[in-house]
């Protein structure tokens, strides 16, 4: 069994001594290795390759939101970053989502519900959903989003115009199947072309994408 490869960026000791004892008690999860601060955590992810990063926000050195940029920008295929937060309605998470994570998770989680998001998460699913994106990025966003149709989006087809439109309004691939009378698995092939094409990572920057540029 290929086991989840998981760090912890956190800047609370007991708190990762928490994590670190939760995650290696899993058969399909293997902790990788835990940091202290934003900088060092960038330093790991580069060193330890993990699938998954649990990142806090507030940290010395580096905060969670600049480490977060950092450690998705470094490679082709990098981890997939799980903010971690004392408040869900946070500006620090809406700026996190901007920088690359993948989600967020309130720090008193159930312990359950965190592992389960990191399975979540590695499969390629979202952990927030699309309305609670937009719910972040409209509330957190200084300025409003203007129209601003990228050249990528126009090399859409038009089917998958309107299905990105429908994910983004946060459709699952069963319910834009039923709108758009296509089969499950023909949605799923169009979103990882829309993916490829817009170069966004999941569903959550699909959404960032599409309130950024205004295409809602």
């Amino acid at each position: 069994m290929t086991r989840i490869r998981v760090a912890l960026v956190d800047d609370q000791q007991l708190f990762r001594a928490g994590i670190r004892m939760l995650i290696s008690s899993q058969p399909d999860l293997e902790f990788v290795g835990e940091a202290g601060d934003g900088r060092a955590g960038v330093e790991l992810a580069a060193r330890e390759a993990p699938d998954v990063v649990l990142m806090d926000v507030r940290m010395p050195v580096l905060d969670g939101i600049a480490a977060t940029r950092e450690i998705v920008d470094s490679t082709d295929d990098p981890p997939k970053v799980l903010v971690l937060t004392t408040f869900d309605l946070d500006e620090s998470v809406a700026r996190a989502i901007r920088a690359g994570a993948s989600g967020f998770l309130l720090k008193d989680a159930d312990p359950e519900f965190l592992l389960a998001a990191i399975r979540t998460v590695h499969a390629g699913n979202s952990v927030i959903a699309a309305s609670a994106t937009t719910a972040l990025l409209d509330r957190f966003t200084p300025t409003p989003a203007t129209p601003d149709t990228p050249p990528e989006f126009t090399r859409l087809t038009s089917r998958e115009q309107e299905i990105f439109r429908l994910a983004a309004r946060g459709l699952s691939n069963s319910e834009i199947a039923a709108h758009e009378y296509l089969s499950e698995a023909t949605v799923k092939t169009h979103i990882s072309r829309i993916f490829a094409k817009l170069h966004v990572r999941d569903r959550v920057h699909l959404v960032v994408y599409a309130f950024e540029h205004a295409l809602t």
